[in-house]
């Protein structure tokens, strides 16, 4: 089956084919990061009309490079949520519109399950079951996956994720936007012990099992440092590092609990923080002491991008899950559409909140 894949949740426009036997074919990525720079961060309507302006010619290019035609395509596989509604729309407006013109399944995917499953584009992929520690944007989860579709949620993040804390203290040290990878970067330059930080919920897990993450608190412990400390170009690097470790520290230590509560043996690392070259090394090093093995995406996978979509959208449809529309449950053999149920089935909703677990 040859899946093309339509990635619009925020402010990148990810376009990407991929053949179920032969693998990925090409995929093409526009990010807003330039654009959005000005305002430190994310405007939902101009990242909306950002992606109206680039899906079209990303689609263009991607057939180009695979050598494909249109109508050779089998599916289209969409980011039906989370994200941002406008931003959905975009990306789902299209893919249903292509999708009802050539008469093939249009697929609405979970964006959290297209970063979960991104490792296994690598050369060496996980084998179902294995935990995931999921670490995108405002999300931070760990899941139990024991299938595609399969997600049973072991944790999650109370307040700020990872990647906000990561941001709003890039902000409290003037770095920028985005200010993720430049405090990583910072943090390279500076001493991870130099300040005492917390670590959230390290406690409540060694004493309940409890495996939720918070990192609020961490940030606010950051703004108080920082207002004390004034702190000039070389302190700036010590807090980098030292907030940085403090969440490595909780996320190596629940990710490697959440494998000896479940009993399993593989750990998948998924989202724009699991780049963090920080996190992959302590991981590496403490989960290989324990036994465990550790898969990660590509760098460039790691972050929003059509190739996990449409990968997702080809293991849904080979599991035989996830589509409604006659031509998906005629590939799958269980039905016989009447001759007017198509146009209604390709009728869509994004959902700007949506739980993993209940995406089947």
């Amino acid at each position: 089956m040859l899946i093309l894949g339509i990635e619009t949740s925020c402010d990148e426009t990810g376009i990407a084919l991929f053949d179920s036997e032969r693998g990925l074919l090409a995929h093409a990525l526009h990010s807003q990061i330039a654009m959005h720079e000005e305002y430190g961060g994310v405007v939902p309507e101009l990242a909306s009309r950002d992606h109206i302006r680039r899906v079209l010619p990303l689609i263009r290019r991607v057939m180009h490079q695979a050598g494909a035609a249109l109508t050779d395509i089998d599916a289209v596989a969409y980011t039906q949520g989370p994200g941002l509604a406008g931003a959905l729309l975009v990306g789902s407006s299209v893919a249903n519109a292509l999708a009802f013109t050539l008469g093939i399944p249009a697929l609405g995917i979970h964006h959290l399950e297209g970063h979960l499953l991104s490792p296994l584009l690598a050369g060496n992929p996980p084998r179902f079951p294995f935990v995931a520690l999921l670490v995108s944007g405002g999300h931070t989860q760990l899941m139990r996956v024991a299938a595609v579709g399969n997600y049973e949620l072991l944790g999650e993040t109370v307040d700020d994720a990872a990647g906000e804390a990561f941001d709003k203290t890039a902000h409290l040290l003037v770095l920028g936007y985005p200010g993720g990878p430049a405090l990583a970067q910072l943090a390279g330059e500076g001493r991870a012990d130099k300040y005492k930080l917390p670590r959230p919920m390290l406690e409540q897990m060694h004493k309940t099992g409890n495996l939720d993450f918070s990192f609020s608190g961490l940030k606010t412990a950051v703004l108080l440092l920082v207002r004390k400390e004034a702190p000039d170009t070389a302190a700036r690097a010590d807090v980098a590092a030292s907030f940085q470790e403090a969440i490595v520290d909780v996320l190596v230590a629940k990710s490697l609990y959440a494998l000896e509560q479940t009993g399993l043996n593989q750990l998948v690392v998924a989202g724009g923080v699991g780049a963090n070259r920080r996190l992959r090394q302590r991981l590496d090093r403490e989960a290989t002491e324990q036994g465990y093995t550790v898969f990660y995406p590509e760098f460039e996978f790691c972050t929003d991008n059509g190739a996990m979509i449409a990968l997702a959208g080809a293991l849904r449809l080979g599991a035989g899950i996830g589509a409604n529309t006659p031509e998906a449950l005629r590939m799958q053999g269980s039905v016989s559409p009447t001759p007017d149920s198509a146009a209604r089935t390709y009728a869509f909703t994004v959902k700007p909140r949506w739980d993993l677990s209940t995406s089947v």
